[in-house]
């Protein structure tokens, strides 16, 4: 296959990726925006103070990054025995059947302690699928695509957080113009039904991008040992998925934080900033986003994934305070402004991730080795840091522990970027880059512990 030809094909499984990860994460993030506003009243006990019931609602959704493990584990079997297309094409599938009985279920006013049970079980089946989705979604992206343009193609897959957060909280943000009192007893019903629209969508992109070359010359035709997939991860990668799990609290847990969490914050009585507003802010910080993300991306071919990564972190440091003291100010000129450079920033940590992950890990069980380390991380910062985040404001009645909690992710990113390994793919290295250079500013030694 020529550089053209190859090209092409990167580009057409770039868009796929696009599609089904902004489908996957617009079902995920429906439910968080949901959790954050109206979940806590009707799906909990009536009489529960406003903040507990924030925390319980949390507490499901949490449940879902639990949840996120097992589907790696899973889907990574899946995929890295009989192809990353097959385990996108099932996660795909699963999560919009969750999503969509999530608009169905009744509220605890109608079958009581039942309603957040079938909830929980439900938000379970939405992290089992995202899951094995994301490894998948990524390593088609960018084992399609050249060495020197892997960053690029992975921000394909990356697109789709932003994209589904738009999607998810611009939903919301009009059916808010609706008032409270519609929002808690039917409209929250409407974006997860839609999901079902979506989802066949997805389906038919999916299906007609090709098996990763990666998959096809350096995985079924390895001399490698027999092995279970979660087993040679283990054996074999367990260095780098510690690694890449301490290198992504802000990329998945501070995303939460600025995202889910603030939602819950500044409509709290004591702030007492407007739901409209807050979800108006977050669209366009969405949009922000998306249209940052293949540039870091970019960025990241031509002066190193890592650097870009790390400049992100920094950033998002220096603006933690100011992304939370600014509510209290009521200005919408200054909630617009933070909750848009946070978001640019963090596209920054976000963007170059897809290939900074993926290419720490050799091609033999790489589907299970990046989702053990994408969704560990999720399950411990993305699961955890809203509810914590809730509970620390509850007991301070201050937001600095917040505030101190996600500078401490940034510091521990950057620390462990700082020893990332990577490989280099043979099916998709390009005779372009010359192999005694280092584009990408990381050790570029064997993923091998």
């Amino acid at each position: 296959m020529n550089r053209e030809q190859q090209i092409v094909k990167a580009r057409k499984a770039g868009f796929a990726a696009f599609v089904g990860t902004t489908i996957e994460w617009y079902d995920f993030y429906v439910y968080a925006t949901a959790a954050a506003l109206v979940f806590g009243d009707i799906f909990f006990p009536p009489g529960t103070d406003r903040l507990t019931g924030v925390a319980a609602a949390f507490a499901t959704y949490a449940v879902g990054f639990f949840a996120r493990p097992l589907g790696g584990i899973v889907f990574g079997h899946v995929g890295d025995k009989m192809g990353r297309r097959t385990a996108l094409v099932v996660t795909l599938t699963l999560m919009g059947a969750g999503t969509f009985l999530i608009g169905m279920l009744p509220t605890y006013a109608s079958i009581g302690f039942w309603a957040p049970l079938l909830l929980v079980l439900l938000r379970f089946v939405q992290g089992f699928a995202v899951g094995g989705e994301w490894g998948g979604a990524v390593l088609m992206a960018v084992e399609h695509a050249p060495e020197d343009k892997k960053t690029f193609y992975g921000g394909f897959a990356q697109l789709g957080n932003p994209a589904g957060a738009l999607l998810a909280t611009g939903f919301f943000s009009i059916l808010s113009t609706f008032g409270d009192d519609a929002l808690r007893e039917w409209a929250w019903r409407l974006p997860f039904l839609c999901s079902a629209l979506l989802i066949l969508v997805g389906l038919v992109v999916r299906l007609k991008v090709e098996e990763s070359p990666v998959f096809e010359s350096e995985v079924k035709s390895a001399d490698v040992p027999e092995m279970l997939p979660l087993k040679y991860a283990l054996v074999t990668n367990w260095r780098p998925i510690v690694l890449g799990i301490g290198i992504l609290p802000v990329a998945v847990g501070g995303y939460y934080l600025v995202t889910t969490f603030i939602t819950a914050y500044a409509t709290d009585p004591d702030v007492g900033l407007s739901e409209t507003l807050i979800l108006n802010a977050l669209s366009v910080a969405a949009v922000v986003e998306l249209i940052a993300t293949l540039g870091v991306a970019w960025l990241g071919d031509k002066v190193g994934r890592v650097r870009v990564v790390i400049w992100g972190l920094a950033a998002v440091a220096i603006l933690a305070a100011p992304q939370f003291l600014v509510l209290k100010s009521g200005s919408v000129f200054l909630i617009f402004l933070t909750f848009a450079v946070m978001r640019l920033v963090l596209a920054a940590t976000y963007g170059p991730i897809a290939a900074v992950l993926s290419q720490m890990f050799k091609p033999q069980a790489r589907y299970t080795s990046i989702s053990l380390a994408y969704q560990g991380a999720g399950a411990i910062f993305g699961g955890l840091s809203p509810l914590v985040s809730t509970l620390m404001y509850k007991a301070t009645g201050s937001i600095w522990p917040v505030i101190a909690l996600l500078i401490g992710m940034c510091i521990l990113s950057i620390v462990c970027l700082l020893f990332a390994p990577q490989h280099v793919d043979e099916a998709t290295d390009t005779d372009g880059v010359p192999q005694n250079q280092n584009p990408q500013g990381l050790n570029k030694e064997s993923a091998s512990a």
